[in-house]
């Protein structure tokens, strides 16, 4: 196989789609699913509700496929590709994707399932047990936004994302920093979500602007347990075996929940962008003696926090002219600091304290 196109190709031959799709309008940009996979489509409607539009126009829509099938292997015949693993980010570890450069675009492999997904400037196909891994397939669908704004020269942050009163609050802390416990704390008052950990920003004019994704947050036992709204995501007799855990040990552990905050908090608590009014980040630790502090800081002179804050597009990002991203690319501190010069900074260090955060955000947001 010499090209995505070959591929998808071969891909789709017999594949019967179903009769009806799946479209959305994020802030104006359309985008439809299609699967061969009713139930698939079903749990990618639920997923998406808030975003749901029908249009039977064709123009200006991306298109994105899903085929349930087994896992492929892309290394072995009839593909016989020579995949290479894409690095993993700073503090993780293990294999998680490997892919191809093909003539007109990029394959995609996840290691730990098998997923499959091709990614060119006219095909978006995801192929393999999309079902059973659904929240893959969510992510390829989210990642075409981020590449249309990307495209509009956003710039991408590793952060969640607030909206109240007095503008968009960005949160970004290092692995572990509680950023998605401290924003659904937060939302527990009259805020909007924006975005959970992907935040886009953008200067315009003289003022910064912040947008979202519409990946609902994904969270680990601790935040729910300690969040009476959330428990119920858990099945009770999970609940009962994490309450059992040390503290350290329940903080610790990854085993990942959606939290649909339509669903949950109401459909008037999303939010598409906003002006950016600060950026919080959190450089605290569980185990640190010292008093929670929150301080304005200066990124120019703190370049040491700027990889809390800057995050890679990812394997599937490629450029207007038609490259993609290369593995390692280096990301360019200079532009995050020209774009949020005039932003307020702050920083958490010391104990985390979510309570004071909270306040303090509160009055950020003017909520």
């Amino acid at each position: 196989m010499t090209s995505v196109a070959e591929l998808a190709t071969g891909l789709l031959e017999g594949a019967s789609l179903a009769d009806t799709s799946v479209t959305l309008s994020i802030d104006g940009w359309l985008l439809r699913i299609r699967s061969d996979s009713p139930a698939l489509l079903d749990r990618l409607r639920g997923y998406f509700s808030h975003l749901l539009c029908s249009t039977n126009d064709a123009d200006g829509v991306v298109e994105v496929i899903a085929l349930e099938r087994a896992a492929l292997e892309l290394d072995a015949p009839p593909f016989e590709l020579d995949l290479a693993d894409w690095s993993r980010e700073a503090g993780k570890s293990g294999r998680k994707d490997s892919y191809a450069d093909l003539a007109d675009g990029r394959v995609l492999r996840k290691v730990r399932t098998g997923m499959v997904f091709l990614q060119s400037q006219t095909v978006r196909l995801a192929v393999g047990p999309c079902l059973a891994n659904d929240n893959q397939v969510i992510n390829f669908v989210i990642s075409q936004y981020m590449n249309e704004l990307q495209h509009r020269d956003w710039l991408i942050c590793h952060a969640a994302g607030l909206v109240g009163p007095g503008g968009a609050l960005g949160l970004a802390g290092f692995s572990g920093g509680g950023k998605s416990t401290l924003m659904l704390h937060l939302m527990e008052r009259p805020l909007r979500f924006l975005s959970n950990d992907r935040l886009f920003i953008q200067r315009v004019g003289g003022a910064v602007e912040a947008a979202g994704v519409p990946k609902q947050p994904r969270v680990n036992p601790g935040t729910l347990l300690n969040n009476p709204r959330l428990r119920s995501i858990m099945p009770a007799a999970r609940q009962a075996a994490c309450e059992a855990l040390p503290a350290a040990q329940l903080w610790e552990l990854e085993e990942k929940y959606d939290v649909p905050v339509p669903e949950l908090y109401g459909p008037d608590r999303t939010a598409t962008r906003a002006p950016l009014a600060a950026f919080l980040l959190l450089n605290w630790n569980r185990s640190s003696p010292d008093p929670t502090q929150i301080r304005p800081v200066d990124l120019a002179a703190r370049r040491d926090l700027l990889p809390a804050i800057m995050k890679s597009p990812g394997p599937f990002y490629w450029q207007v002219g038609g490259d993609f991203l290369r593995d390692g690319m280096a990301l360019d501190e200079d532009r995050y600091l020209a774009v949020l010069e005039g932003v307020p900074v702050y920083e958490a260090s010391g104990a985390v304290d979510f309570a004071l955060a909270v306040a303090t955000c509160q009055r950020w947001l003017g909520s």
